[in-house]
């Protein structure tokens, strides 16, 4: 078995005009088809042994007990395969999810940042800041306390002895050029705005409610 190309729960124009179509299809079908690519091979080459049978999560935590020869080919891709899928989760089109958090989840975020517009000012000078390609995150910790946090390139907050701060992601922003090239150029910082618009906080507060279980998200990860 090997890993596939998740489906997309809306269609590549359903986040326009913040993220216009053709961005959206590169991005999933080019991109992201890529890492899942390279992850297959890696782990069906003749390095990849210990990695059969593992899920993308465990991959994802174990990264550094990969063999020497195929892991810096793991990490970066396994990583690109889990951010990604839980990428086009945390989005949906404008009006068909919650446009705000509420419940318990506001009141994290409150507690923690002070108040939203707070929280997503901290958030946007992460992603903004992030030098070259990265990715920026809203996690808990071991203490059940939220926190911002970024990564370079595809590392993400599950890789043990990677993150610099480890913890389960709850939300997510890509902020690699080929995230938003076309649109919006050089100007990342537009980009940030405009995505505010798409999050899904509905299916922010359920990995809320699943991290504070102790579970990074429950992603549908397709095997073929």
């Amino acid at each position: 078995m090997s890993f596939a190309l998740p489906s997309l729960l809306y269609d590549y124009a359903a986040l326009e005009p913040h993220i216009d179509a053709l961005t959206m299809q590169i991005h999933h079908t080019k991109h992201h088809g890529t890492y899942i690519n390279n992850l297959n091979g890696a782990i069906q080459g003749e390095h990849g042994g210990s990695l059969k049978g593992l899920s993308l999560e465990a991959i994802c935590r174990n990264v550094n007990s990969a063999p020497e020869a195929v892991r810096t080919t793991v990490r970066n891709n396994s990583g690109g395969h889990w951010n990604h899928t839980f990428f086009w989760t945390i989005m949906a089109p404008s009006g068909t999810a919650a446009s705000a958090p509420s419940g318990a989840l506001k009141n994290a975020i409150e507690s923690q940042f002070g108040s939203v517009d707070s929280f997503k000012d901290q958030f946007n000078k992460a992603a903004a800041g992030r030098f070259g390609s990265g990715w920026a995150w809203l996690c808990m910790n071991q203490n059940k306390q939220l926190f911002i946090t970024s990564t370079p390139n595809q590392d993400n907050p599950l890789m043990s002895g990677i993150a610099e701060k480890p913890g389960l992601p709850i939300l997510g922003l890509d902020v690699w050029e080929h995230a938003y090239y076309l649109k919006y150029q050089n100007r990342r910082p537009e980009y940030i705005a405009a995505w505010w618009n798409v999050v899904n906080w509905d299916t922010v507060a359920k990995y809320y409610d699943e991290a504070s279980s102790g579970k990074a998200p429950v992603l549908d990860v397709p095997l073929q």
